[in-house]
């Protein structure tokens, strides 16, 4: 059963990682898929074959998601490409960590910027869009620290909670025009980037899990599908923890 067939997603920061997944995850279901990177590379244009090769319609687009204009330019070529926007996933996201103390300037705007601001900015270009459809998810990416902090990420967590807020705020604002927006706040799960820690690091977390795994991006992708399609027609305004049970 395809739960997304004939919808129109903008999936951004979707080159690889948990954001790659979201975006074939979304084309197996039957979604066009517009996907962003800050650059378009070979692995981009290789996710872009992937995608369509499950008959749906995709492209890759440049875009730095934090900066407000080009926002504005990439959507205006996606809808001129696709018509419309059914599902907007603000999945770009970096990290910058470090201890509170002597964490710089640079390393706390650049995180807010591309966490949080690329949030505001592609939500608010794809507004107009879905208001005029009257209808529409936004699926905003947060992570169980922006619920409960962690040490060391003063600045990612910061951006999670702001996202948290943004949802909540921007779910009663549009809902009036069926437009629903919901968060997912992500556990412990395994990418690239944390399968290279070391096991004893990657026990220790498990036993912290009451699943007694990591997760993967495929958990994280079915459920952006829910978020996207007519399943969750009445969710909105929540923050669903895909996390194992690590965060009640």
């Amino acid at each position: 059963m395809k739960l997304l067939e004939g919808k129109t997603a903008i999936v951004t920061g979707a080159a690889r990682g948990i954001g790659k997944e979201i975006a074939l995850t979304y084309a197996k279901h039957g979604c066009n898929v517009a996907f962003t990177d800050l650059v378009i590379n070979e692995a981009a244009q290789e996710t872009e074959k992937e995608l369509a090769a499950f008959g749906v319609k995709a492209k890759a687009y440049a875009s730095d998601a934090s900066n407000y204009e080009d926002t504005q330019r990439v959507v205006k070529e996606i809808v001129a490409e696709f018509g419309r926007v059914d599902i907007l996933v603000n999945n770009a996201g970096i990290t910058k960590d470090g201890a509170l103390k002597r964490m710089t300037e640079q390393q706390w705007d650049m995180v807010i910027a591309v966490n949080l601001k690329s949030v505001f900015n592609f939500t608010q270009a794809v507004q107009p869009i879905m208001w005029k459809q009257a209808g529409g998810s936004v699926i905003n990416m947060s992570s169980v620290v922006g619920v409960s902090g962690n040490a060391n990420q003063c600045n990612y967590s910061a951006s999670k909670a702001g996202i948290i807020g943004f949802t909540k705020s921007a779910a009663k604002e549009m809902g009036t025009r069926g437009i629903r927006h919901n968060a997912i706040a992500p556990g412990f799960i395994i990418t690239e980037m944390t399968g290279v820690l070391p096991e004893n690091v990657k026990k220790e977390w498990e036993q912290k899990i009451p699943l007694r795994r990591g997760g993967t991006p495929e958990d994280v992708a079915n459920t952006c599908v829910y978020l996207g399609s007519d399943l969750s027609a009445y969710v909105s305004g929540q923050v669903i923890n895909v996390c194992g049970g690590m965060n009640m």
